[in-house]
């Protein structure tokens, strides 16, 4: 095993700076929590010639837009989060939570149920794991662009109170170093397409 672990080690110090898949065997799992959006599962595997057991957020991952439009102002809306008692800044987003629907026609659809737009061009811009501690969540992110506004729809919960507001992306990108903006989905998508402007 120490040889294994002293290969790796090597790969990791000397080659392609990228993360690495790496799936561990499993030698039991459980569903311990099944929540209304997610659940949560405890796992034991074999790591390091050893045993763990860790309990995540089993997530079906996610979606986000960072729209923009002609003037290069990007839509965002004001939502109400829960676990932190904020009105928060955010991009349109939501769950894969239709099985077999493809990121980009879940991210298009997100687009439309929150604002009311649809999107000539999809770019992706960015992925990465919210949490990668604590879940499995995936989320990507799209640029869209060649925007045209849809019929109103009709929204419930706290979506019925999202607030629109199109700001341009250099003083979105000012807030968020300012610390104004602490959205982290928020926050990847416009310094990404900050440096990819550049």
């Amino acid at each position: 095993m120490s040889g294994e672990v002293d290969a790796l080690r090597a790969r990791l110090e000397t080659g392609e700076l990228a993360d690495l898949s790496d799936p561990a065997r499993i030698l039991e799992a459980e569903t311990v929590f099944s929540g209304h959006v997610w659940g949560v599962k405890r796992e034991r595997f074999a790591f390091g010639g050893g045993e763990l057991v860790r309990e995540f957020v089993a997530h079906t991952g996610a979606v986000a837009v960072l729209a923009l439009d002609d003037d290069d102002r990007v839509l965002l809306i004001n939502q109400y989060r829960h676990p932190i008692r904020e009105r928060e800044w955010e991009l349109p987003a939501g769950l894969l939570d239709i099985e077999g629907e493809e990121p980009q026609a879940a991210a298009a659809r997100e687009l439309a149920e929150e604002v009311d737009l649809a999107a000539d061009v999809w770019e992706p811009l960015a992925q990465f794991h919210t949490t990668p501690g604590g879940s499995d969540e995936l989320l990507r992110i799209y640029r869209a662009t060649g925007l045209t506004q849809l019929d109103a729809f009709d929204r419930g919960e706290e979506e019925a109170q999202i607030v629109r507001r199109w700001v341009a992306l250099d003083e979105v990108v000012a807030a968020v170093l300012d610390g104004r903006l602490r959205n982290s989905i928020l926050q990847i998508a416009v310094l990404t397409a900050h440096a990819r402007r550049g």
